[in-house]
């Protein structure tokens, strides 16, 4: 009995179905420079936003503020967002829009830290939010995308066009949890869609110095993915069993919280239960890791004269930190 050789995939056919990437490089290690304490004492801090003035308006979410810190250390309630406030940026009109997740009850643990755990009571959904940095007032942009109710949506960025892609991380209940997705809309409230779904814990999201790709790193997978943007809240997406185009996935003890961009197009991401920050060129091909002392260190931005300060939120400790970082972080479209 004869036996023929199987006939092998063509390369068009192995791209369609997505081929696995190439090994992931080790990970190298690079110490902080200069840690610089701002502001102690808040409670569940995340979503960072450097202001013209040199303040940083970042959320409380065990609080439910957006807050603002001062390089003195004082901090002043900017606003009372009820929910869950995860993510937040500065939007084409001088708003802050952040994104809610619905919140959360929270457990105190073993070691005395406010954590989340079941939905908030009475919780329906989460939003994308608008405050007025002057008055204070909340006002809900979008509850929905694409026809579906958002579940907790966690992090936003804005591009040049004056619309924002945002991540709904999805939320757990019970033994259920709802998968996460990418979506996008506009800073009027004309418009939002979902662009990519479904995800894996979706979490920070950014969009490259040229504006042709969204970043999304996925918090329980500690995978980052890249989307080509082809439209208005459209993205080529990829075939196979992944949701886009796997940059970089380091393994082991990584998770992924909330990202920022550099200007050389590189992405940042802040890493939970590993604790740092983790750079990762476009190409996925450089992974470096700059340890934090807080095992949630949860989000960052990018400030300073030549935005080569990395304002870094250590949520466990409930501090804002400043260090000095070796290349200059991405501008971003809108300021206040």
């Amino acid at each position: 009995m004869s036996r023929s050789k199987p006939t092998p995939l063509p390369a068009s056919t192995i791209a369609q179905v997505g081929a696995a990437p190439v090994d992931t490089p080790a990970v190298r290690t690079v110490p902080p420079v200069n840690i610089r304490v701002i502001t102690e004492g808040l409670r569940f801090p995340e979503g960072p936003v450097v202001m013209d003035d040199g303040s940083v308006i970042l959320v409380e979410m065990e609080r439910e503020t957006l807050s603002r810190c001062y390089m003195d250390g004082t901090v002043d309630v900017v606003a009372e967002v009820p929910g869950g406030p995860n993510g937040a940026a500065i939007g084409p009109d001088g708003a802050c829009y952040v994104a809610n997740n619905g919140g959360f009850e929270w457990v105190k643990t073993p070691m005395g830290l406010m954590m989340p755990a079941s939905p908030k009571n009475g919780y329906t959904g989460g939003s994308i939010d608008r405050v007025d940095l002057k008055t204070g007032k909340v006002t809900t942009l979008y509850d929905s995308a694409g026809g579906n109710r958002l579940s907790a949506p966690n992090d936003l960025m804005f591009d040049r066009n004056g619309g924002f892609w945002f991540t709904d991380f999805g939320k757990t209940v019970g033994r259920h949890t709802d998968r996460g997705s990418l979506c996008y809309g506009r800073a009027d409230g004309s418009f939002v869609t979902e662009a990519v779904f479904p995800m894996i814990g979706p979490n920070g999201c950014g969009v490259s110095p040229d504006g042709k790709r969204v970043y999304v790193a996925e918090f329980p997978t500690g995978r980052l993915y890249g989307f080509h943007i082809t439209g208005e809240g459209t993205v080529s997406k990829q075939g196979g069993f992944l949701p886009g185009h796997l940059i970089a996935a380091p393994g082991g003890n990584t998770f992924w919280d909330s990202l920022a961009i550099e200007a050389d197009g590189s992405v940042v991401i802040a890493c939970p239960q590993r604790g740092g920050l983790m750079r990762i060129t476009p190409d996925g091909q450089t992974i470096e890791h700059t340890p934090l002392n807080d095992f949630l260190t949860t989000n960052l931005a990018f400030g300073g004269p030549d935005m080569k300060t990395a304002y870094v939120t250590l949520t466990a400790a409930g501090r804002l930190i400043a260090i000095d970082w070796p290349r200059p972080g991405l501008k971003l479209p809108y300021t206040a």
